[in-house]
């Protein structure tokens, strides 16, 4: 007693994460009822519509009609007894059930007085499940109800190892109840306990994971129809770079439309599997034992569920390649309208180089022409000097000063007009430089 009263004291020294304790209560927040048998279970699963605004609240009403605390506002789970029975409550992530366990009536599949799902039950939610499951002794009245179910999709398997049998053929009854039927050679309150909630969850949660079939049927020809304009853009792509920039702009509006397509069924489908998974496990956790001449659970739920999972994933499938296709074309003809800007580029550069050459060309004669008259200009002020010199009485005549003057002239302006084209061109090669 000193050392567990140490070790509490001792925890309590330390910081806790808060996470811990949520931790550590999820491993029991949906423990199994304790039933003693005969008993009956009506389980009804409604679509949280308002993120459990109403759920909570009628609850809560429920409770306090019956002089029992209203559950807090993070509740998962909340039970009260209700009649002559006891009703509990579970919130999921997009559904909440409504259980209530209690007598049986006289003969399986008459009506189950007592449960608070009458007229005056306000539903929180539209329902997506419903069960109706009796656990009897397996006796001749019990041998006798099996004749009740459907025979064309009637199940009956040997379950917990040889300690219950369970039937059902999937079908309502008048009220809309899938009706279940367990037979019990020896079950433990716990066990038996366990052995009705997990075939009420293989019912609610296969209910729940066929959601995505008619959704990928409503998704699946508009992903027909993208398919069918993917080959057509990738067709007129061979015919030539006629149109690049009109089939890309036609490649994006397309995988704009593919996107919206895929997040419109992201999370449903991805809850479908999730809940195909659950259907599996529970399977797995009743031990389920097939009869021979009979159909087992197991055999119709994957004869029914299976087709319509592969279904859902054909859809999510072509999805996600026609994304990858349509992304490659794009990148496919982003790459064919470089090219083309290159090319066009290229002769843009091309015809610039030639246009340089022209003006340089015209410059040079420019120039030629500008020598040719600054030339003239200054031999004809020099032919004024020479004619004074003359005047003066300078030996040379004025006319043959001015003729010696004229390669003089030309060569001098020819050499300050160069000059002054190397000086402007200098800077202009040093900033390419740079």
């Amino acid at each position: 007693m000193t050392s567990i009263t140490f070790a509490r004291q001792s925890l309590e020294r330390f910081e806790q994460d808060p996470r811990r304790a949520l931790v550590l209560g999820e491993l029991h927040a949906r423990p199994f009822p304790l039933m003693k048998l005969p008993r009956a279970l009506i389980v009804l699963a409604f679509m949280n519509a308002d993120h459990g605004v109403r759920d909570h609240q009628i609850l809560s009403d429920m409770s306090v009609r019956r002089g029992v605390p209203p559950p807090a506002k993070d509740a998962r789970t909340h039970a009260f007894a209700f009649g002559k029975g006891k009703l509990r409550w579970e919130r999921h992530t997009e559904f909440c059930t409504y259980s209530w366990e209690g007598p049986v009536p006289e003969r399986f599949g008459d009506p189950v007085a007592g449960h608070p799902f009458g007229a005056d039950f306000d539903a929180p939610g539209p329902l997506i499940g419903g069960v109706h499951l009796e656990m009897r002794p397996n006796d001749a009245d019990g041998q006798a109800a099996l004749e009740i179910f459907d025979k064309t999709s009637f199940c009956f398997s040997v379950m917990e190892a040889g300690l219950a049998h369970a039937a059902t053929d999937f079908r309502q009854d008048g009220d809309g109840l899938t009706r279940i039927l367990v037979l019990d050679d020896g079950l433990p309150p716990a066990r038996a306990g366990a052995l009705a909630m997990r075939l009420v969850e293989i019912e609610i949660y296969r209910t729940l994971a066929l959601l995505g079939l008619p959704l990928a049927q409503s998704v699946g020809p508009e992903v027909q129809a993208l398919e069918g304009r993917l080959m057509l853009i990738t067709e007129e792509m061979k015919a030539g770079p006629g149109h690049s920039r009109e089939l890309l702009q036609e490649i994006t509006l397309a995988a704009a439309a593919v996107e919206a397509s895929s997040a419109s069924v992201l999370y449903r489908f991805g809850a479908s599997r999730a809940y195909d998974e659950i259907v599996r496990e529970r399977l797995a956790a009743v031990v389920e034992q097939p009869i021979a001449g009979q159909e087992s659970w197991s055999a119709f739920l994957k004869r029914r569920m299976a087709p319509a999972m592969r279904t859902c994933r054909s859809v999510e499938e072509r999805q996600a390649s026609l994304s990858e296709k349509l992304a490659r074309s794009a990148n496919l003809l982003r790459t064919r309208i470089d090219v083309e800007l290159e090319h066009q580029n290229r002769d843009l550069l091309s015809s610039m180089n030639r246009r340089a050459q022209l003006q340089l060309r015209l410059q040079q004669t420019v120039e030629g022409l500008s020598v040719a008259a600054i030339g003239y200009y200054v031999v004809g002020l020099f032919g004024y000097v020479a004619k004074g010199l003359e005047y003066e009485g300078f030996p040379v005549s004025s006319t043959v000063l001015t003729a010696l003057f004229v390669p003089i002239a030309l060569l001098a302006v020819w050499t300050v007009v160069r000059r002054i084209r190397r000086r402007h061109v200098r800077p202009s090669h040093e900033d390419e430089a740079s």
